[in-house]
């Protein structure tokens, strides 16, 4: 890793020569614009409007346009004049409570490092006073030719610099809050609370990644090896437009989060609730009813009394057929269909 800048960290008598390195780096494709029907490469030409040509670098200034339609040219030689205090220095202007620091003024931030080796004693004398104080320190820099405000803080065992805005720069936010009286119950603060414990829970910071990169990578090689990228799943429907019952939302997400950390665990009975009997259980049991039903009509066609035939099979030890008794009732009925 190569440093952006040398200079020193001042503070009262104190000097320490220090470089900068860029903490953060942004992974993207590089993408350039191209004429769609041929893939040609577009390219934006430095053209002076006035003579009708195209002009090399090393002719081109900046300047600035008033409203009024005017124009002033300034030079490489016209900004390098500019006082620049903070030119090749971090210049400390006063130390604060860390938590005071609004984030949004926040910007770039870099890693420090020790530019010599007699810096070592006064950078970590400067980062444990910072630490142990809680304290940050907001100072100055020039950074490609611009001053800007920066805060000194300590991150484990380095100190870093986080570039900021101008507290000018930044917006006013009046008029963007909620309007008119609203007002929050009790129970929808709970459900609130609850949920967002449900969804920080196990929450590791350091697994996210960009789906959206992943899927812009693969899609470029399949471009490049000229064959049909991967079909992604369709993405869900957006979030609805309008909450009609925040609590039904709010215990919806709580018992849907909840699932998703508990799938494949066997479900508990709800406390005061017998559990609940499977399906397949039930069919055989209604199976079982149905084969009952012509016993119990048949002891109520009799009054609920047995039929002679099994009372004198138990009492004879024999079965009615071979008794006789049957026969004879059939000749008897048949003699009185005949006599009819």
């Amino acid at each position: 890793m190569r440093s952006s800048w040398k200079g020193a960290i001042t503070f009262g008598l104190v000097s320490i020569p220090v470089q900068l390195f860029p903490a953060t780096e942004e992974h993207g494709v590089s993408l350039h614009q191209v004429h769609a029907e041929d893939g040609g490469r577009i390219r934006v030409k430095r053209y002076c409007e006035k003579e009708n040509r195209e002009v090399p670098y090393a002719e081109i200034a900046k300047a600035y346009e008033s409203p009024d339609g005017r124009t002033a040219v300034l030079t490489d030689a016209d900004l390098s004049e500019l006082p620049l205090p903070s030119k090749k220095i971090i210049d400390v202007l006063a130390f604060v409570d860390a938590s005071e620091v609004d984030p949004l003024l926040l910007a770039k931030p870099y890693y420090l490092q020790t530019a010599t080796p007699a810096a070592a004693k006064p950078y970590v004398l400067l980062r444990e006073a910072l630490a142990g104080t809680g304290r940050a320190a907001v100072t100055k820099i020039t950074l490609r030719t611009r001053e800007s405000l920066a805060l000194l803080r300590v991150r484990g065992d380095l100190l870093v610099l986080q570039t900021m805005l101008w507290p000018d720069e930044v917006r006013s936010a009046s008029g963007l809050e909620p309007q008119g009286k609203v007002e929050v119950r009790p129970q929808e603060l709970s459900m609130a609370t609850s949920l967002m414990d449900t969804l920080s829970e196990d929450f590791d910071l350091q697994a996210l990644h960009d789906d959206y990169q992943h899927a812009l990578d693969t899609l470029v090689a399949a471009k490049l090896e000229g064959v049909e990228p991967p079909s992604e799943e369709e993405a869900g429907e957006g979030a609805p437009d309008n909450v009609i019952d925040l609590m039904a939302a709010l215990s919806a997400s709580v018992k849907a989060a909840e699932r998703s950390r508990t799938a494949g665990e066997p479900e508990e009975p709800e406390e005061g609730k017998p559990p609940r009997k499977s399906a397949a259980k039930q069919p055989a049991a209604r199976k079982t009813a149905r084969k009952q039903q012509p016993e119990a009509k048949k002891t109520a066609s009799s009054g609920g009394r047995k039929s002679p035939e099994k009372t004198a099979g138990k009492a004879g030890g024999q079965p009615a057929e071979k008794t006789g008794e049957k026969p004879a009732k059939k000749t008897a009925a048949a003699r009185r269909r005949a006599s009819a």
